[in-house]
Formats: C-alpha cells, structure tokens, sequence
C-alpha cells in the first residue's frame, strides 16, 4: 500500500502529463496512434515527445494523438503545427528521432528535413 504523499506525487504526475496534451498554445505536436501507428511504435514516440517537452519546461505546447493519418507506410507519424508556418510531417519517427525534433525544431526552429515526408517521397 502506498502512503498518502506517494499517492498525492503520483496523482500529481499524471495530471502533468494530461495538461501537456490539452494546453492551449502556439505549438501542436500530433502523433499518429491509429492501429498501424501503435504497432510501429507511435506510443513510446509519444512518450519521448511528452518527456522532452515536460524536461525542457517549454510552454504554449500541445502534445496529442489522433487517429488514422493516411500513409500507413510511414508509420510512426508525427505532425508539427506552429502558428504562423506550414504543418511539417515526420515520419519513420524512433525515440531519438522525436528527441532530435524537439531540440531542433521545437527549440532551435530548424526543421529536421531529413526525417520530413518529402524526404521519404523523393
């Protein structure tokens, strides 16, 4: 049996980690997580992406899922919406790769084109 207090952290700790993923901001950050995106490792993506952000206190950040993105080939699928620029489309996405695009595009705003769709298509 847990303690009140280890309760209350863990509590804690997961209303944290839902906040990332209904914050209201400048930066949405969307992870494919239909079937297709799960079986290729979407969630432990997602986890990466929610870790990052959370460890680096960036704000007016939104990290979600959504369903079925459309190119199943390409699967783990990221999407990222900045206010003002076009949507940028990740794919093959690992955990280092997500780590990789917050640091260089999240914080640096460069966007990480070799792991970009148009990079995949060519």
């Amino acid at each position: 049996m847990k303690s009140m207090a280890d309760l209350e952290r863990i509590r804690n700790e997961a209303l944290d980690q839902v906040n990332l993923r209904k914050e209201k901001g400048g930066t949405r950050i969307v992870v494919g997580m239909a079937t297709c995106g799960i079986a290729s490792g979407a969630r432990p993506v997602m986890m990466a992406l929610i870790e990052e952000v959370k460890k680096r206190n960036l704000e007016h950040m939104i990290v979600t899922q959504t369903g079925c993105i459309g190119v199943c080939k390409y699967e783990p699928i990221v999407e990222v919406y900045r206010e003002g620029e076009d949507k940028v489309t990740y794919v093959d996405m690992t955990v280092e790769k997500a780590q990789k695009i917050i640091l260089d595009h999240i914080v640096n705003g460069n966007i990480v084109s070799e792991y970009s769709i148009g990079a995949y298509e060519k």
